[in-house]
Parts: structure tokens; sequence; C-alpha cells
């Protein structure tokens, strides 16, 4: 039988208690901002922290930013997250990709919510009733979107008819779900949101339950 002397035992009882101490990995980190290309504000289960690049905070190391987009390293894996996207979680490698977007309706019964075109957040609104997803102009200008380069239309707004331009979105985030080559149309003036159309509500089955509107991707 091994017996270890006392001052090793309690040496060794130290060191059991120390890695027993280690702090486990978070298991969600949102992006919820950034302070230039200096530090983003993350969300830490549920806490909110500045981290700098190159820090550690609660586990979460911040490698860079760049393009709305925050590249951390937690849990042993490297993630890259969306401003506007739902939380980074620790997952397996095998993870399935996610397929469903969930949303409650706001005041006056709106689905609206946040998410990304492009990489970059902006702020939409369901809108069964478009034929495409539809960007004014000062905010497709803010997004970095090339319009001008689209193809003329004419398209129907509450004012009327009216010249737009109608382009193609690389890719359309909401929540874990992301849908490439949208069609969009950029319009005149000032929208409160991008509504959000049919040419990204045809990608999935909808069904609405009372004040939850649920879809599901096709393809």
């Amino acid at each position: 039988m091994h017996r270890l002397a006392p001052l090793a035992l309690l040496l060794a009882l130290a060191l059991l208690g120390r890695a027993e101490a280690q702090p486990l990995p978070p298991s969600q980190v949102q992006l919820n901002g950034t302070l230039g290309t200096r530090a983003a504000l993350l969300l830490i289960d549920g806490e909110p922290r500045t981290v700098e690049v190159g820090a550690t905070v609660n586990g979460v190391k911040l490698i860079a930013l760049e393009d709305g987009r925050a590249v951390v390293e937690y849990g042993g894996r490297r993630q890259s997250l969306t401003l506007g996207a739902a939380p980074g979680r620790v997952v397996s490698q095998n993870a399935v990709t996610p397929r469903q977007i969930v949303l409650s309706a706001g005041p006056g019964g709106h689905f609206t919510t946040m998410g990304a075109i492009n990489g970059h957040a902006t702020n939409f609104l369901v809108d069964t009733g478009a034929t495409a997803v539809a960007i004014g102009q000062p905010e497709a200008d803010r997004l970095g979107l090339r319009y001008l380069n689209g193809r003329h239309v004419i398209t129907q707004t509450a004012n009327g008819l009216a010249p737009a331009y109608q382009i193609q979105l690389a890719s359309l985030r909401i929540g874990d779900v992301e849908v490439r080559n949208v069609e969009a149309i950029v319009i005149p003036g000032l929208l409160g949101y991008v509504l959000l159309g049919n040419s990204f509500l045809n990608r999935f089955q909808m069904r609405r339950e009372n004040d939850v509107m649920t879809l599901d991707l096709r393809y």
C-alpha cells in the first residue's frame, strides 16, 4: 500500500482543491456592440462585459473585431459572433445546421427582430405583402450595399410608383439561421425597418399560433 507523507498529502489536497476551483467555460456568448476596433460589448452567460482585443474575461478571449463580427475563443473552440445574432454556444462539431426562426409579436401585432445583412446588423419587420426584402436607401448606404449597380425597376409604395434598384443580398441572417442569395429592392426614402418580404419568407414553411410565428427552413 502506498502512503503519502503528511506534507505531501497536504500538498496533494491543496492541488486537488485548486483544480476543482477552476471555473467552467461559459455556455453562451453574444455580441451586443463594439467600441470601434478596440473592444467589444459581450453578453457572457447573461452578464454584460466589456472585453478588449487580446483580453480574456470570464473564460472568453476576444481574438479580433472585423465587419460587425467578433472572433472569440472559449470552451476550447473559436467562434465568430455577429451583432444581432443569437448567442454563440459551445456545441458539438457534428451539430445540425439551425433551420428554425421563432418570433413573438410586438406592439400592434407586428413581428420585428434584429438580424444582419452581409454581416451588418439591422432591424427587420415581417411583411408578407412585400414581394421582396425592401430596404430604404439611407439604410442601404449604412449597410454598404452597392445598389446603384443593381437593376433599375419600378415598385409600388404607399405613396405610389417609385424607382428602385433590384439587388441580391449575399447573406441574410436572423438568429442562428442564415439564408444566402436573397433578392431585395432598395427604394427611396427612410424606412423604420428592413421589410422582410417573400423573397426571404418563401424559403420557409410559416405557421402562426396566437402571437408566435415560426419559420422552418425549406431549403
